[in-house]
């Protein structure tokens, strides 16, 4: 999905944007606002990031925002949604990726990419793919996590040969959740992150891949 067509979003509860971009000058307009925010929410948090510092960072009047985003919670949320296709994007490319023969190194470059967008990603660290929000009506199966997990699933089943089963998704979903947690405790503290919790998530991770996986792990 593009960057710019939030209006049909993966996560489910997202927000409808006030306007679809359908002009090249609306959908620079709609990117610089995301990057603002998410430049705004690197220097103070998301919980305080408000729409008129969204504004004042993209040199835009307070009306712009509003013309795209009904509310704060709209903005993050489609924030959060760039962050996911950005970081799916990457990590199938890292699947693809042809230096990466076999399923355990892509899996490890994919979930390097994780970490590395925690380090270097604007926004990513605090908003990561909107779970920290998490406003979508409860109960709700569906999380950013095992929406990689399928994707990756899928690409891994149609390069290496991998089991494209329940089980399997469980697996990945989890090792993703580990990345995750671990890379958040991190990063919490230690702007290139603590090494030892890193390095605690690949062991636990390559202890869950090879229990589903056996040796293509």
């Amino acid at each position: 999905m593009p960057f710019t067509d939030l209006a049909e979003t993966r996560l489910s509860g997202s927000p409808q944007l006030r306007n679809e971009p359908v002009q090249a000058r609306s959908a620079a307009r709609l990117t610089a606002l995301l990057d603002a925010a998410a430049a705004v929410i690197d220097q103070i948090g998301y919980e305080r990031l408000t729409t008129a510092m969204v504004a004042e960072r993209a040199g835009a009047s307070i009306g712009t925002v509003y013309r795209y985003f009904p509310d704060r919670i709209a903005l993050l949320q489609a924030l959060a949604t760039r962050n996911l296709d950005r970081l799916l994007a990457k990590m199938l490319r890292d699947v693809a990726d042809a230096t990466h023969s076999t399923f355990s190194s892509a899996f490890g470059a994919a979930l390097d990419t994780y970490v590395n967008e925690l380090r270097t990603a604007p926004g990513f660290r605090a908003l990561r793919c909107g779970d920290v929000l998490d406003l979508r009506p409860a109960p709700s199966p569906t999380t950013y996590t095992s929406q990689i997990a399928d994707e990756l699933l899928a690409s891994f089943a149609s390069r290496f040969g991998i089991e494209n089963s329940t089980d399997s998704q469980f697996a990945i979903q989890t090792a993703i959740e580990v990345t995750a947690a671990l890379g958040s405790r991190a990063f919490a503290r230690d702007n290139n992150g603590d090494s030892a919790f890193l390095e605690q998530s690949r062991t636990i991770v390559r202890s869950v891949l090879a229990a589903q996986f056996g040796s293509a792990a």
